[in-house]
């Protein structure tokens, strides 16, 4: 369950009037949410990178195995995977939101290409496309399986099944406008990209050796572009991207004031919890009383809430 931005904020501000600190508004306290969650974010990092060299160097005691599957859950919560669009002939434009890439692959062996003629739930039609049949069923064409890139979008989806000759369904609804273009490829030849630096693309492009291939390719990371060789690999769709994303930006939502106060208003479009598990309440509370100014460290978060739990039980009694 992840961290509620409502609990965090009504922690913040009362202990905030306890200080006598003064108002905190929604628009501050959603800057200060959000540099919390970006700093505990990257220290999820930090302390991953330690902990396995702490393994490395076979000082990390009891208790390791338990951290680092805890800090990996996490992690592996901002991991996801998307086609990339194309820049320019090899050139590839990497996600907005990435904070970090795992891997680039390189889908070989395009099966089928065309442009979507109608629009049906959960299907791909194509009244033109050539080679999809239902014979044998067992066996059908495309191969049940094969991954499906909407290259006008770059969503992707599974074949599931073979309607006819001109549908076929998918496991995902990507296909929500004609004439979308599409790619289909085979899902068991697929190429992991090596990333290397600019000055060794240099040094391998020079040389019938060592020179990247579709078979072991290679790119170069600049920013947010992705050069991919072979110069041969230029189509959108052929590069899929693994990456750790950054977490949304938290932001607590209100509606008109009520006795001076804004009221909480969860239904906003632009409304977005904390994306950190809701362990983080006591870190991330203790973060933002530190932006405005208040000195509190996290055990002492815990000892507030237990005290005004304490309180509201005795005022209740």
């Amino acid at each position: 369950m992840a961290a509620s931005i409502n609990e965090v904020r009504n922690t913040v501000l009362a202990i905030a009037n306890k200080n006598n600190y003064g108002y905190i508004s929604p628009q501050d306290f959603n800057l200060y949410a959000k540099q919390a969650q970006m700093d505990m974010f990257e220290d999820y990092f930090y302390q991953y990178n330690n902990w396995i060299n702490k393994e490395n160097n076979r000082s990390s005691g009891t208790g390791y195995a338990n951290i680092v599957k805890g800090l990996v859950e996490v992690i592996d919560s901002f991991s996801t995977q998307v086609f990339l669009g194309q820049n320019n002939s090899n050139t590839f434009n990497l996600p907005l939101d990435y904070y970090l890439i795992n891997k680039l692959f390189y889908y070989s062996t395009p099966l089928f290409a065309g442009t979507s003629s109608a629009i049906s739930i959960g299907q791909l039609v194509d009244g033109a496309a050539v080679g999809w049949t239902t014979i044998p069923a067992s066996a059908p064409t495309p191969a049940i399986g094969s991954l499906v890139v909407n290259t006008t979008t770059l969503e992707q989806a599974y074949v599931t099944g073979v309607v006819n000759a001109t549908t076929i369904t998918l496991s995902a609804d990507i296909f929500l406008a004609v004439a979308d273009t599409y790619v289909i490829y085979s899902n068991t030849k697929i190429r992991e990209v090596e990333r290397v630096s600019q000055n060794k693309i240099f040094l391998l492009t020079n040389s019938m050796l060592t020179a990247p291939t579709k078979t072991y390719p290679a790119y170069v990371l600049d920013g947010n572009i992705a050069t991919v060789y072979p110069t041969t690999i230029l189509n959108a769709g052929d590069i899929q991207a693994q990456y750790v994303r950054y977490p949304l930006d938290p932001r607590w939502t209100w509606v008109a004031l009520t006795g001076g106060e804004p009221q909480f208003n969860p239904t906003r479009p632009d409304f977005q919890e904390f994306e950190l598990p809701d362990s983080d309440e006591p870190a991330l509370i203790a973060k933002i009383c530190q932006y405005v100014g208040i000195e509190i460290r996290e055990d002492m978060v815990y000892k507030f809430g237990s005290n005004e739990e304490n309180l509201n039980t005795q005022e209740t009694s």
